[in-house]
């Protein structure tokens, strides 16, 4: 089938399977559309589907079908019925996990807005942003922003789900953030674009998907439970309630992640994604608590305690994420897969390198 002439756009590159499910899926994939066996998945039980690697790299590789597509993978994979049975059952153990994880969380007497602060300020979790401003050496900031260019190359999208399930008050003030998401209508500044110049400037892939291979199963999670809110018409409180606890919790670490770049003596151009995110959040924080599950608990009160489901799964998502980051820069190795070298780029002239103060062993116990 014919492909896009620019690439950096997508379909992604097909990932290499981590195991027999993840296996069956890329082989069939590569083929024409095919009912895949009913026996295919059906004795699903991974010890801890939240880092499975062979599970969730079967629900990225079904989720992507319905954003970008794969590399030479024909279009009508994404609705082909047996694979979306596949993916059911994949989704199955990760959405109990999911709720293992964080429980019911319960809306307050004082409102939705008032249980998402709550959730926010009671997030305990291993100070990632505070690593990286103050002692992350340079390959361990290019660790970083490899598990987090799956995301932020299509950032925004898996929310956007949201939008036709939507209506009145909690729509509006989704389209506000997310118009700022995507640039206000300009290429320039749409925050994937941005995200890729950092990219750039760190001398890594800028191809949609290129790091996927790279990344491990806690990093394919934080993608995958934004991906199974936003594709359920049923988890439409949940997504919304991921997005604010993102907004809700973004800007300080953002602020951070541009001073440890700078520190690293990168210019304006690698840490502006960084940059725009710290004014840019502290606004979109109000509009999502507020107005955006505010309104849509208004309209549909009964879709409380998922806004706030949402929320907590993935703060403790995050929370297992910056702790892999960390414990095992902790120990002295990657936090990577063994596909990507960890070398540090050989840097423009006009961004000069500084040395890094030496990684201590984090807090594990920190704030962010």
């Amino acid at each position: 089938m014919p492909e896009p002439a620019d690439r950096r756009y997508g379909p992604a590159p097909l990932p290499q399977p981590r195991g027999p499910l993840s296996a069956a899926v890329t082989d069939a994939l590569r083929r024409a559309p095919h009912d895949l066996p009913a026996s295919l998945g059906a004795d699903l039980d991974p010890e801890d589907p939240l880092t499975d690697e062979d599970l969730q790299l079967t629900l990225f590789l079904c989720y992507e079908l319905h954003y970008r597509g794969w590399r030479g993978v024909d279009d009508d994979w994404e609705w082909q019925p047996t694979l979306l049975g596949l993916r059911a059952r994949a989704e199955r153990p990760f959405e109990a996990a999911l709720r293992r994880l964080v429980g019911s969380p319960r809306v307050p007497a004082a409102g939705v807005a008032a249980g998402l602060a709550e959730l926010v300020a009671s997030d305990d979790g291993p100070s990632l942003a505070a690593t990286l401003q103050r002692r992350a050496d340079l390959a361990q900031f290019r660790e970083f922003v490899v598990h987090r260019s799956v995301y932020h190359l299509r950032e925004a999208d898996p929310h956007s789900w949201a939008l036709p399930r939507l209506g009145g008050e909690a729509k509006a003030a989704l389209v506000e953030i997310q118009t700022d998401e995507y640039g206000n209508g300009r290429l320039d500044r749409m925050h994937s674009e941005l995200f890729r110049r950092t990219l750039d400037r760190l001398d890594l892939d800028t191809g949609y998907g290129a790091h996927v291979d790279a990344v491990p199963a806690v990093t394919l999670a934080t993608n995958n439970l934004m991906s199974l809110f936003g594709l359920h018409r049923r988890l439409r409180g949940a997504v919304l309630g991921h997005l604010a606890a993102f907004e809700m919790t973004s800007s300080l670490p953002n602020r951070r992640y541009g001073n440890g770049l700078r520190r690293l003596g990168f210019d304006e151009v690698a840490t502006g994604f960084y940059d725009e995110h710290v004014e840019a959040d502290a606004v979109h924080e109000q509009i999502a608590a507020h107005d955006m599950c505010g309104g849509l608990v208004r309209a549909e009160p009964a879709l409380g305690p998922d806004v706030l489901f949402g929320a907590a799964a993935g703060l403790a998502v995050d929370r297992l994420f910056a702790a892999h980051l960390l414990d095992s820069w902790a120990a002295g190795r990657s936090s990577l897969r063994p596909t990507v070298p960890s070398t540090p780029p050989t840097l423009p002239p006009t961004v000069p390198l500084v040395a890094a103060t030496p990684m201590a062993p984090p807090a594990p116990t920190a704030l962010v």
